[in-house]
């Protein structure tokens, strides 16, 4: 048995514009400059203490909390408005399909989204039961710590040389790696590719259609 970990913003849906609106709103309310956009998409991934602790160096824990507080209230509101969403990439859909009809292939998510964030989600995509293992920042250390990686190989009872991450960041990339698993990047999210490959990636693909293909070419290779 094989198992995809798949990160969710940058890599599953485009989230950018619901996450740097929430963002430019969470400094705003706390009367303090917002980064912008770039060093916003920069920190996705990452869990919001971490974030806010990178946007934010200079504040201490007490504001990083504010800001993550007022980030996750801001996001809530703004997802349930019609006017924004946070859609699927081209070709997901049925990759994620053609995926779990697999009998030889489980899935799982590792995200620095909440739980509530990603049931919605899934509920909102029609993915609820796809997945044997959810991680999220409510759960595990912030990536690049290995240990959503390493529970979600738990809960499907697959090893690490079984296990692929798929993901758009290099935080992704260095979870992956720290947790023994393999790594491939996309190459439509939020890090360059350069990054990616930086930080540990065995692959990179440029469409959601190839990512089967490299999937199998990376298990039978043994990376």
């Amino acid at each position: 048995m094989k198992l995809v970990v798949f990160d969710c913003d940058g890599t599953l849906v485009d989230s950018q514009n619901l996450i740097a609106t929430s963002m430019q709103f969470a400094f705003e309310r706390n009367e303090l400059k917002w980064p912008g956009r770039q060093a916003t998409l920069s920190v996705v991934g990452l869990s919001l203490p971490e974030a806010m602790a990178v946007l934010a160096p200079e504040q201490d824990a007490t504001t990083h909390h504010r800001l993550s507080e007022g980030y996750k209230g801001a996001f809530h509101h703004l997802r349930i408005d019609p006017d924004h969403h946070e859609p699927v990439f081209d070709g997901c859909h049925g990759v994620l399909e053609a995926l779990a009809g697999r009998d030889d292939v489980l899935m799982a998510i590792a995200t620095g989204k909440s739980q509530r964030g990603v049931r919605a989600l899934l509920k909102r995509q029609g993915w609820t039961g796809q997945f044997v293992s959810i991680q999220t920042a409510d759960d595990a250390p912030s990536k690049p710590h290995p240990a959503m990686v390493r529970q979600a190989m738990a809960d499907a009872g697959v090893a690490a040389p079984d296990t692929i991450v798929v993901g758009d960041t290099s935080f992704d990339m260095a979870m992956a790696r720290a947790a023994g698993a393999g790594a491939i990047g996309v190459a439509w999210g939020y890090h360059p590719v350069d990054h990616l490959i930086g930080h540990g990636s065995h692959a990179v693909v440029g469409q959601f259609e190839d990512l089967p293909a490299e999937l199998d070419r990376l298990w039978e290779a043994g990376w």
